[in-house]
């Protein structure tokens, strides 16, 4: 198949880490054998015009290379992105929701409406997890009885086991205690500084924040934290490697992107029970904490560091999700779409 990409996250040169998980699923899309073309944000911020150019340019790119699908990452903007393209360009369109686009829903004006106009004229809907499939179907009902679960997955070559003292090392990051990272913006959903307080109430080891975000002054200058910023993907899975535990105690997380990732490199995870990680995370694995609990955070975190580490039971389960697999469901999506259209 010839496939068009449409998407409001992409890595770039300014923002490496952005969108990292749908250049994985495209890369895997075309090692299956089929062409990818995309029309594509690669950066935060800026001008709210780049919304505007990214109808144009998936427009542009769906008449320019007569794909067999379009598939859209997002439900909105990038969605609406897709539907342009689908009707100007008379191909099918398929969706995929990730989260923010889901919560997005009744909060922002006009957001709904349009989401469930695309969801009317996509010939297919993803998302990737069954939690987000149960917040969608609260705001636009009906939607989770078409919807596919499937994730992005995670590339098992790139995040594979590695030697934790030899990252440390590479790092500058070695002390005594357990290590701790938590990958991912410096938010309030992500629950950074109850991490934080979490970690000080712990008083031992070490926390690394891999992220940035309007948090970071309150973790900075912490006994034991240190908040390295972005940084690509290939220097996440250094500190990955670095760490015993992976934390994402979010006050919500559609899917839990991170804690596989982490999982994958056989590192035990807290994950949040607010969202997809519940459906993936095992006793063996990690740990999961309700948000809202400082009391049980903390206690979570000296439990998952007395798991395993490495922890193989943690790969194990994230083999399950391999990126090459789900993007053979993926495609499997996309092809019933272009056929049946």
């Amino acid at each position: 198949m010839r496939i068009l990409i449409v998407s409001q996250m992409w890595p770039g040169p300014s923002d490496p880490d952005l969108g990292s998980f749908v250049a994985t699923s495209a890369a895997q899309l075309e090692a299956l054998g089929h062409d990818v073309d995309r029309a594509v944000i690669d950066h935060r911020g800026g001008s709210r015009l780049k919304y505007p150019r990214l109808c144009l340019d998936a427009l542009r790119a769906a008449r320019r290379t007569r794909p067999d699908v379009i598939f859209a990452h997002m439900l909105f903007p990038a969605g609406l992105a897709g539907l342009i393209a689908s009707v100007g360009g008379r191909v099918p369109l398929v969706v995929m929701a990730h989260g923010a686009d889901v919560a997005n829903l009744g909060r922002v004006p006009g957001v709904t409406g349009v989401t469930r106009l695309v969801l009317g004229r996509s010939s297919g809907l993803i998302v990737n997890s069954a939690w987000l499939g149960r917040a969608l179907d609260e705001q636009i009902p009906g939607s989770a009885a078409r919807a596919r679960v499937i994730d992005c997955g995670v590339d098992l070559d790139l995040f594979r086991p590695a030697d934790a003292a030899t990252a440390r090392a590479e790092l500058g990051w070695e002390g005594d205690g357990p290590a701790f990272v938590c990958v991912g913006s410096l938010v309030p959903r992500k629950n950074v500084v109850g991490l934080a307080d979490a970690f000080a109430d712990l008083g031992r080891g070490r926390l690394a924040f891999v992220g940035d975000g309007p948090l970071r002054r309150e973790l900075e200058g912490r006994p034991g934290v240190r908040v390295v910023g972005r940084v690509p993907q290939a220097t996440v899975t250094r500190w990955i490697a670095a760490c015993d535990v992976l934390c994402q105690p979010s006050v919500r997380e559609p899917f839990g992107q991170a804690a596989l990732e982490a999982m994958a490199m056989e590192r035990s995870v807290v994950a949040t029970t607010e969202g997809g990680p519940a459906e993936f995370v095992t006793p063996a694995a990690g740990l999961l904490v309700a948000p809202g609990d400082p009391r049980a955070l903390r206690n979570a975190l000296v439990a998952a560091a007395a798991l395993r580490s490495p922890n193989p039971a943690a790969r194990a389960v994230a083999e399950l999700h391999g990126a090459r697999v789900q993007a053979s469901r993926m495609a499997a999506v996309l092809a019933d779409a272009a056929r049946t259209a």
